[in-house]
């Protein structure tokens, strides 16, 4: 055992914390793995355990100091590319049938869709543009 240099056991320590990340998904252990590669780069240019502990220590709290905050404002945000329905809501549409608190159809991104007014005592005729507010099922809710 003590034929075997440092710098290889940083190096089966990373693979150990990089095999403990695909299982577990826990990012924090791909960063801590990236600090063990670099104090097994420590321990390859000669530098002493301490140094090499340090390096580790000092590479891996930089790594969830700087990439942890900036991935949780990522994922507090909004995807800025709507897809579905989500896509459809906001749009404008053109009345092809009236539609009022009870129904109606209108053409929506190219298709005919069936629709309903928002407001009960609304009611919009033939040819009208109206806003799309929400889609519940098949339905686009519209004012």
């Amino acid at each position: 055992m003590d034929s075997i240099d440092a710098w290889v056991w940083w190096l089966i320590g990373a693979a150990g914390l990089g095999i403990a990340l695909v299982v577990t998904a826990m990012p924090e252990l791909g960063m801590l793995a990236l600090g063990a590669v670099a104090g097994a780069a420590t321990a390859g240019l000669g530098g002493g355990i301490i140094l090499q502990v340090l390096v580790f220590a000092v590479v891996s709290v930089a790594l969830i100091a700087v990439v942890r905050p900036v991935a949780a404002r990522h994922r507090s945000q909004r995807p800025q590319l709507a897809t579905g329905i989500d896509a459809l809501k906001g749009r404008q549409a053109v009345v092809l049938e009236r539609v009022d608190g009870s129904g109606g159809r209108i053409k929506l991104a190219g298709e005919v869709w069936s629709a309903r007014a928002l407001d009960t005592g609304q009611a919009y005729e033939v040819g009208q543009e109206v806003d799309v507010v929400e889609i519940e099922g098949a339905t686009a809710i519209v004012m």
